[in-house]
């Protein structure tokens, strides 16, 4: 189950939200083989995904498990901003991270 909300929380790494920018946020069940990160490796089970973009045209993603306080950053973060803006960009991410197989930050064209 996906619970799409703009999220207004302070960040996970504690920066300011950039003038405009509204992080995305979903609650997923990471799929078989869970979600890569650079800092643990493999998490799996539920999931809280970020996706934040940045002044750059990059989007920073960040999970952690459902409920914990420590955030972790998705291995291929922070990557270029797909054609479709920060929803679409998210919505990618949620389904990578639904897939599993040890996901990561879906490669985006220009």
């Amino acid at each position: 189950m996906t619970d799409h909300q703009p999220d207004t929380t302070p960040q996970p790494d504690g920066g300011a939200v950039p003038e405009g920018s509204v992080p995305l946020t979903d609650h997923v069940k990471a799929g078989p083989g869970g979600a890569m990160t650079d800092e643990v490796g493999v998490i799996t089970g539920d999931v809280t995904l970020t996706t934040e973009a940045g002044p750059d045209g990059r989007a920073s993603v960040r999970v952690q498990y459902t409920g914990a306080e420590e955030w972790y950053t998705l291995t291929g973060s922070p990557a270029r901003l797909s054609p479709g803006g920060l929803a679409a960009f998210h919505k990618q991410v949620v389904e990578a991270v639904k897939a599993g197989g040890a996901a990561e930050v879906p490669a985006t064209t220009s």
